[in-house]
């Protein structure tokens, strides 16, 4: 039997530098409820990020908002020194409460998201750092200028950017080169499609989050229930599979605190749709988009 390897997804080049396995893992969830504080079952969590090598995933997405801080700390217990392991985190979005997320862009306060960011993950560079999210109270100039010096003091390798629009793109780009996008991208969540078209022409890396989501799509009889059916795998394998395919720019972090999620998810690297099925799934996809768009 195949090994289970996030390899057999393919690889994509990030910054012209690091080759990655092209299924990742996104660590929010090795937090607690609402993503607050630690996990209830911390050693379960910490096995599971242990086990991220063992499957070939050489690529972790995380946050200094996950927890608040959390994540970052137990990826440093589970994993250090993250050997062939690329870590990337993001800062700029700050936790009053656990049901809070309010972004903060003053410089002063982006400074301190990044070397606070090196001294919880024990690195002297974070080679790849991603404004979590534009603050609107902030003219994203001066966002984009402390990266900017930032990067040239050694403190950040590459810069990526989440949450943004091919403009903020196109604006960030007169400060320095940006590496990675990450936003809201699923089968059935197609508004970064102009995002994604953008990344795929400029060769950026595109980071889909809440790449799972299948909303309608997951109903009985549905094209995606037949579809899991068909390949003797799970919807969630089959909306990866997806994704892999819809542009090879893309980076699916699927994230997960069971070790047994992470390896159904990894498993999706063996699985490939047929020309006829990739497209069915994805006029589908669109339908449920455009669907819940005009009932919103």
């Amino acid at each position: 039997m195949q090994k289970i390897s996030a390899a057999l997804a393919g690889t994509i080049k990030l910054a012209d530098e690091y080759e990655i396995n092209r299924i990742g893992y996104g660590a929010l969830r090795v937090t607690g409820p609402k993503l607050w504080d630690e996990p209830e079952d911390k050693e379960g969590a910490l096995r599971t990020l242990r086990g991220v090598p063992n499957l070939g995933i050489n690529f972790i997405d995380t946050a200094d908002s996950y927890g608040p801080e959390t994540s970052e700390n137990m990826i440093r217990e589970a994993l250090y020194p993250y050997e062939g392991i690329l870590v990337a985190t993001k800062g700029g979005v700050v936790r009053p409460s656990p049901d809070g997320w309010e972004p903060v862009g003053r410089p002063e306060y982006l400074r301190q998201c990044v070397l606070m960011s090196l001294r919880r993950l024990g690195l002297k560079q974070l080679p790849l750092w991603q404004l979590h999210r534009i603050d609107p109270k902030v003219p994203r100039e001066e966002q984009f200028q402390v990266i900017q010096d930032m990067q040239k003091e050694g403190l950040i390798k590459h810069v990526g950017l989440s949450n943004v629009s091919v403009e903020d793109i196109q604006a960030a780009e007169k400060y320095f080169k940006v590496v990675s996008v990450q936003n809201l991208f699923n089968l059935v969540n197609r508004e970064a499609e102009d995002v994604l078209n953008y990344c795929e022409k400029k060769g950026i890396v595109f980071i889909p989050w809440c790449p799972l989501a299948a909303g309608d799509l997951c109903k009985s009889g549905s094209i995606l229930d037949v579809a899991a059916k068909e390949l003797k795998c799970s919807p969630s394998d089959v909306c990866l599979a997806w994704l892999l395919q819809r542009s090879p720019v893309i980076l699916p972090i699927p994230g997960t605190s069971k070790l047994q999620h992470l390896e159904e998810n990894v498993a999706a690297a063996r699985i490939k749709l047929s020309p006829e099925l990739f497209q069915k799934l994805d006029e589908a996809g669109k339908k449920t988009y455009e669907a819940s768009k005009a009932s919103a």
